[in-house]
């Protein structure tokens, strides 16, 4: 929502500043069409050129973020806590067969059911049932140092995934300012091939050129460039929900008290969505 508001402030002060300081917008508008068609041409084209198809699926749901926000809403957080929680909890109560079922096959589990957005959720499923299924096919044997370091290795892996995208919209930012050169320089070019024209078509011809260059920095620093910036705050938000499963998985395996293995969790999200302790422990002492 503040995404498409923004863009409206953006372009009403931009143009209408420039109306009310007694600019003609009608040339502006006139260029802009094939300026756009050079500049954001050259920019896709850009694009396909540096990227796979992975990574321009990767794009496209970057740039469907910024628009819709994070993956993950506060009660995936909390959900994803809680979840982990019953799952070690299964894991140190019933032992390591009790709990394979439910890791091996998350689709068919009792536990999963019980929050669908996670299980129907590829990422967070596998973040939480690989590290499980090695210590159910490990009878629980292996050291803990070893498992904090498969899980934050998968964690990475996944962060730099969902940071592909961001570094994209970024490199297109740095690049705007000068396809706007470029398309500044072809007016340029145009203008030189009429240079017997009269001074009111040439001064037109030379304002047309100029629009480039204007369209390549607007572009960069008034929609890229802040497009770039928010879909790192969205990717820094919703990442946070791995470390909180690492928390759960990491303070179990410890024998820390569900209190304290809560708390681990919990303490590594923002505090704009942190959920309260109480409301933690409530919530588990109901299931």
């Amino acid at each position: 929502m503040f995404v498409a508001i923004g863009i409206i402030v953006l372009l009403v002060m931009v143009f209408g500043g420039f109306i009310l300081a007694g600019g003609a917008i009608g040339p502006v508008l006139a260029a802009l069409p094939l300026e756009f068609m050079i500049i954001g041409g050259a920019a896709i084209g850009a694009v396909l050129i540096g990227n796979s198809t992975h990574e321009i699926k990767l794009l496209a749901s970057g740039l469907k973020k910024v628009f819709v926000g994070p993956k993950y809403n506060d009660q995936d957080h909390i959900d994803a806590i809680a979840l982990t929680s019953k799952l070690m909890k299964l894991l140190r109560t019933e032992g390591a067969v009790a709990l394979e079922s439910h890791v091996t096959e998350p689709a068919n589990s009792a536990i999963f059911s019980e929050y669908p957005r996670i299980q129907n959720d590829r990422v967070l499923t596998t973040m939480i049932c690989d590290p499980l299924t090695l210590l159910v096919v490990s009878s629980g044997t292996l050291d803990t140092h070893a498992v904090e370091e498969v899980i934050d290795s998968a964690i990475k892996t996944e962060l730099h995934e969902m940071a592909e995208p961001e570094h994209t919209i970024q490199s297109l930012a740095d690049a705007f300012p000068a396809l706007g050169i470029v398309a500044a320089v072809l007016g340029v070019i145009k203008t030189m091939g009429s240079i017997n024209e009269p001074p009111e078509v040439l001064g037109k011809m030379i304002g047309a050129a100029l629009v480039g260059t204007f369209l390549g920095v607007l572009l960069a620093y008034g929609f890229v460039g802040p497009m770039a910036s928010r879909l790192k705050q969205i990717n820094t938000r919703d990442q946070q929900v791995f470390h909180s499963i690492k928390q759960v998985i990491i303070a179990s395996l410890h024998g820390y008290p569900q209190p304290l293995v809560l708390e681990a969790a919990r303490s590594g999200l923002a505090p704009s969505h942190r959920p309260k302790l109480t409301e933690l422990l409530d919530m588990m002492r109901s299931n």
